[in-house]
C-alpha cells in the first residue's frame, strides 16, 4: 500500500532547501553589494532615494543608502544590517563591508557546485579571516596621536570618497576638534569618547558651510522663559540644572478636597503658592544666573525667579541637559531640598541667547575644560546639511577610533592586496593542506574586489592595473602600493598619503567573512509563518458554532 503524502507545514508556507537555499542567499547578497558598488571611493557615484515622506535623500554613504531601502529576502536583509553594525561600531567602512560580504558569498559558490560540504567551506573561511587578521597586524604601523597635521591627513583620507571632500579639510578639522574636546583619560591609557552622547551636531539652514565650526561648550533651540524680563547675556554664569518641576504638583489622575467653609479654598490657593515661592527662595539662596529644569516652570515660578535676577529656561531634553553638566561642570539635582554649593555649574564663560534665522538659539560656551560640545553646521539647504552630517558622522568615528587604538594601515586597496598575496604564499608553501586550500585561497582572491571595484570606478583598465599592483606585490611583500581612486594610477600609499584606522580595516573583513560564513550555514528557509494566536488561512477569527453539518475532520484546532 502507497501512503499518501503527509503535509506538515500550513499550505500558504514557502520553503527552500538544501542547495536552492543557499543558492538563493549568495545571489541576495550579490544584488546587494552590486548596489553599493559605484559608491566606492573617490570617484564614487552618489545614489538619489526617495523616502516614504516623499523627501530625497542624496549620499554615497553605503549605510544611508541601505537604510532606506525596502527589501523581502531574508539574506539581503541580513547583510544590510551589516552595514548598520559597522556604522555603529566603528563608523566608517560600511560600503567596503556590504561589497566583501557579498564576493565572499559569490567565491563559495563554485565550491557548493562541486558538492563541497558548507561546513568545510567555513571551516577554509574561518582559517583565513584568522591569517588575514595577522598580516593586518604586521602591515599596521604606529602613529603619535599628538601630530594633528598627521590626524588630519588620516581623517581626510577617509572622508576623501564622500561629497564634503570639496571644502577642504574643513569636516576633517571639525571632527577632529570635537573628538578631541570629548575625550576623557581614565588612566592607565585608557580612553572614553562617546560621540553618540556629548558630541551633538546642529544643523542650521542658511549662512556658508564655512561659518560652520566646534563651540567650547553646547547649544540648544531654546529661548528664556519669559523673553522681555530675564537676562539673555550673563558673563561667566553659575548654572543650577534641574530635571524636577518647578511647579504645584497635580494630582495623579483625581483629587477629591473636601471644603467645609469658603475661606478654605483661598488657604488651599495660598498653599500652593507658598511652596512655590518656599522652593524659588531655596533655589535663589545659592545665587545661581541660570536655572534650567527638564519639566515644567509655572508663571509664578519663573515671577520670583525673575524678581532674584535669575534666568530660567524649561523643558529642555534630557540629552541636553547631560552635555551641559559635563561642558561646565555642574551635577543635575533631582529635588531642590537637594541643592548643594558643589552642584552649581561655573565652568561656562559665557551664557547667551541669539536669534539665527527665525529661532532663538541659547549658547552656554567659552568653558574651561568641556568635556561636551555642540557642533555647529550652516549649508544652503537641508539635503545638503543631511548628507554633510553624515560624513562628519563619520569623519568623528575615524578620529574615535584612532584615538583609541592608534594604529594605520596603507589605503587604497594596499591592505587587500598584501593580504590576497599573503594568503596565496601560505597555500603555496603547504601550509593549507587538503580541502579546505580551495576556500582559503578564494577568501584572498575575494578581497581583491576593493581595489577592482576602485579601478572600475574611476575608469582605469582594470585587468591590466590589478595585474601591475599584483607584480607589485609580488616582487616585493612589504610595498604600500594601491590604486589612486582619483586617477587609477598605482602609486605607493605612504608618498600619496592615504591611510586608513587599523580599526575599520580589521572590523571590515571580520564582519564580512563571519556574515559570509553565517548565511553559508542556512540550508533551509521557510516563509509565511503565521503569528501565534491569529486565524489560520481558511479560519475565521468568529467563533465557530458546529451544528452536525459543518463538521470538519481535518481542521486544526487553534492553540
Amino acid at each position: 500500500m502507497m501512503q499518501a503524502p503527509v503535509t506538515v507545514l500550513q499550505a500558504n508556507t514557502k520553503r527552500d532547501t538544501g542547495k536552492k537555499a543557499q543558492y538563493g542567499n549568495i545571489m541576495a547578497g550579490k544584488a546587494v553589494a552590486d548596489i553599493v558598488r559605484t559608491t566606492l571611493g573617490p570617484r564614487a557615484m552618489l545614489k538619489m532615494l526617495l523616502d516614504a515622506n516623499g523627501g530625497i535623500v542624496l549620499t554615497n554613504d553605503g549605510n544611508a543608502i541601505l537604510r532606506e531601502i525596502d527589501v523581502s529576502h531574508p539574506a539581503a536583509k541580513s547583510i544590510i544590517e551589516l552595514s548598520r553594525t559597522q556604522d555603529e561600531e566603528v563608523g566608517d567602512g560600511t560600503t567596503s563591508v556590504i561589497i566583501l560580504a557579498g564576493e565572499m558569498l559569490a567565491a563559495a559558490e563554485p565550491f557548493l557546485e562541486r558538492n563541497l560540504h558548507p561546513t568545510t567551506i567555513i571551516r577554509g573561511y574561518v582559517r583565513a579571516l584568522e591569517d588575514a587578521v595577522q598580516i593586518v597586524d604586521d602591515v599596521s604601523f604606529p602613529l603619535d596621536v599628538k601630530d594633528r597635521q598627521q590626524m588630519l591627513n588620516i581623517v581626510n583620507s577617509c572622508i576623501g570618497t564622500k561629497f564634503t571632500m570639496r571644502f577642504g579639510s574643513l569636516i576633517a578639522e571639525l571632527a577632529l576638534d570635537a573628538v578631541q574636546t570629548i575625550t576623557v583619560e581614565h588612566g592607565e591609557g585608557r580612553r572614553e569618547i562617546d560621540i553618540k552622547k556629548y558630541a551633538k551636531v546642529e544643523k542650521i539652514p542658511g549662512g556658508d558651510i564655512q561659518d560652520s565650526r566646534v563651540l567650547k561648550g553646547v547649544m540648544f533651540e531654546k529661548d528664556v522663559v519669559v523673553p522681555a524680563r530675564m537676562r539673555r547675556k550673563i558673563a561667566n554664569p553659575r548654572i543650577l540644572l534641574l530635571d524636577c518641576p518647578l511647579e504645584y504638583k497635580k494630582g495623579e489622575n483625581q483629587t477629591n478636597v473636601e471644603l467645609m467653609k469658603e475661606e478654605d479654598w483661598a488657604v488651599l490657593l495660598k498653599m500652593e503658592e507658598e511652596w512655590v515661592q518656599k522652593t524659588c527662595e531655596q533655589i535663589a539662596s545659592f545665587k545661581p544666573d541660570v536655572v534650567i529644569t527638564e519639566k515644567g516652570l509655572s508663571d509664578l515660578a519663573a515671577h520670583y525667579l525673575m524678581k532674584a535676577n535669575v534666568t530660567a529656561i524649561r523643558r529642555l531634553r534630557k540629552t541636553d541637559n547631560n552635555r551641559i553638566a559635563r561642558a561646565c561642570g555642574a551635577t543635575i539635582v533631582s529635588r531642590p531640598d537637594e541643592i548643594r554649593e558643589s552642584d552649581i555649574g561655573t565652568g561656562a564663560g559665557l551664557f547667551e541667547v541669539r536669534k539665527i534665522g527665525d529661532e532663538f538659539y541659547t549658547f552656554i560656551v567659552e568653558c574651561k575644560e568641556p568635556k561636551a560640545c555642540s557642533v555647529v553646521l550652516r549649508g544652503a539647504s537641508k539635503d545638503i546639511l543631511n548628507e554633510v552630517e553624515r560624513n562628519l558622522h563619520d569623519a568623528m568615528g575615524v578620529a574615535r577610533n584612532v584615538c583609541i587604538d592608534p594604529r594605520l594601515v596603507p589605503g587604497g586597496g594596499a591592505v587587500e592586496m598584501a593580504v590576497s598575496r599573503g594568503l596565496a604564499e601560505r597555500v603555496n608553501s603547504g601550509a593549507v593542506e587538503g580541502v579546505e586550500q580551495g576556500p582559503y585561497q578564494a577568501v584572498g582572491q575575494a578581497l581583491e574586489v576593493i581595489p577592482r571595484t576602485l579601478a572600475q570606478n574611476c575608469g582605469a583598465n582594470v585587468i591590466r592595473t590589478l595585474t601591475k599592483l599584483r607584480a607589485k606585490h609580488a616582487e616585493n611583500p612589504t610595498c604600500t602600493y594601491g590604486i589612486n581612486g582619483n586617477s587609477g594610477q598605482i602609486v605607493d600609499m605612504k608618498e600619496l598619503g592615504v591611510w586608513e584606522p587599523y580599526q575599520v580595516k580589521v572590523q571590515t573583513i571580520k564582519t564580512s567573512i563571519e556574515a559570509a560564513t553565517l548565511l553559508l550555514r542556512i540550508d533551509d528557509i521557510v516563509s509565511g509563518l503565521k503569528k501565534r494566536g491569529s486565524a489560520g488561512p481558511g479560519q475565521s477569527s468568529q467563533p465557530q458554532m458546529d451544528d452536525g453539518e459543518n463538521v470538519d475532520s481535518e481542521q486544526m484546532l487553534q492553540e
